[in-house]
C-alpha cells in the first residue's frame, strides 16, 4: 500500500530542500538563544559614525579612544564593525595590485569557507592555493578551527623550508598572532588583507566561488568524511582536467595539448565528478 504514495523527486529538489531548511534552522536558533554578544545602544552606534564622518582620518582605535574619554564603555573591535564603509584609497588599490603582479609566482594565500551537512552541522573547510599555478596545496576540514589546528596544517603543507615567500590570509580571528608568527618562523612573509578588503585575497575568493558553483551546490554533503572525498576528487579534476584563463587556459598540472591522431580519431566523453563536468580526449579509430 506504501508504494501508491511514493513520490520521486529530482536531485536539484532534494538540494533546494536542504539550503531551505538550513536557513530556517539558524533562523530558528538565532530566535531561540542569543548568539555574540549584546547589541550596543543605536546612539551609540550614531555617534560612531558621526564621528567617522566629521573625522575622516580617524580610525577604531581614535574613535575608539574618544569614546572612552565621554564614558562610554564599548570595545575598540565594536567601534570597527560599526564604521561606516569607506572605498579603498585609489593609491591604496595600486600599491596592492602592483605588490600582487610583481611577487605572484612567490604568494600563496590560505583561507576559510563553510559547508552545511544534512544534519546542518557546519564544517570548516581551510585551504592553500598558489597564485602562480592556481594548485591547491592542502586542503583539510574540521568542525572546530583554532590557531593551533591552522599552525599544525601549515607544518605539513610547508615541511622543510618549502614555505612561499609570501603568504596571504585574512583577518580571521582564528589566524591569531600565533599563527603569524608560525608563518614567519617558517621564512615566510605574512600579509594580511585590510579590513574589509576580501578582494585583496582574490586568488582564494575565486576558489571558493569555483568549489561551490561546480561542485557543494549541487550536492548535500552528510559528515566530514563525505567533504573530504567529494574535495579530494574536486582538487584533482581542478588539477589535472579544467582549464583556467589566468594561466593561458591550461590546467595547473599543465595537462599537455593532445593533437587529433588521425583523420578517424573520435572525441569521447570522460565523466569527472560523478557527471556534474567532462573530460574530452581523442580516441584513436580501431
Amino acid at each position: 500500500m506504501w508504494g501508491a504514495t511514493t513520490r520521486f523527486v529530482k536531485p536539484e529538489t532534494v538540494i533546494r530542500w536542504h539550503r531551505a531548511g538550513f536557513r530556517h534552522y539558524w533562523t530558528w536558533l538565532s530566535h531561540r538563544r542569543a548568539v555574540g554578544r549584546p547589541t550596543i545602544d543605536p546612539a551609540i552606534r550614531a555617534l560612531i559614525r558621526r564621528m567617522a564622518t566629521e573625522n575622516p582620518t580617524w580610525g577604531a582605535p581614535r574613535i575608539h579612544g574618544e569614546l572612552r574619554m565621554l564614558g562610554l564603555d564599548v570595545s575598540e573591535r565594536t567601534v570597527s564593525r560599526y564604521l561606516p564603509r569607506r572605498p579603498p584609497r585609489p593609491d591604496a588599490v595600486a600599491r596592492w595590485l602592483t605588490f600582487l603582479r610583481n611577487h605572484r609566482d612567490v604568494i600563496a594565500a590560505m583561507d576559510f569557507f563553510t559547508v552545511p551537512t544534512v544534519t546542518f552541522r557546519i564544517l570548516y573547510v581551510w585551504f592553500v592555493i598558489t597564485h602562480r599555478r592556481r594548485r591547491v596545496l592542502r586542503f583539510e576540514v574540521t568542525e572546530h578551527p583554532a590557531a593551533a589546528w591552522v599552525i599544525q596544517q601549515l607544518r605539513e603543507t610547508f615541511p622543510f623550508d618549502t614555505a612561499p615567500r609570501h603568504l596571504t590570509f585574512d583577518r580571521d580571528s582564528t589566524f591569531s598572532a600565533q599563527v603569524v608568527s608560525t608563518v614567519k618562523s617558517f621564512g615566510a612573509k605574512p600579509a594580511r588583507t585590510a579590513p574589509r578588503s576580501p578582494w585583496q585575497n582574490g586568488f582564494a575568493g575565486r576558489w571558493i566561488g569555483s568549489v561551490r558553483r561546480e561542485l557543494l551546490d549541487h550536492v548535500v554533503v552528510f559528515n566530514e568524511r563525505h567533504l573530504r572525498r567529494l574535495l579530494r576528487d574536486y582538487v584533482a579534476y581542478y588539477h589535472d582536467d579544467r582549464t583556467h584563463l589566468g594561466p593561458g587556459k591550461a590546467t595547473p598540472a599543465r595537462r599537455p595539448i593532445q593533437p587529433r591522431p588521425n583523420e578517424h580519431a573520435t572525441v569521447i566523453t570522460v565523466p569527472r565528478l560523478g557527471g556534474l563536468h567532462h573530460r574530452y580526449d581523442w580516441r584513436p579509430a580501431a
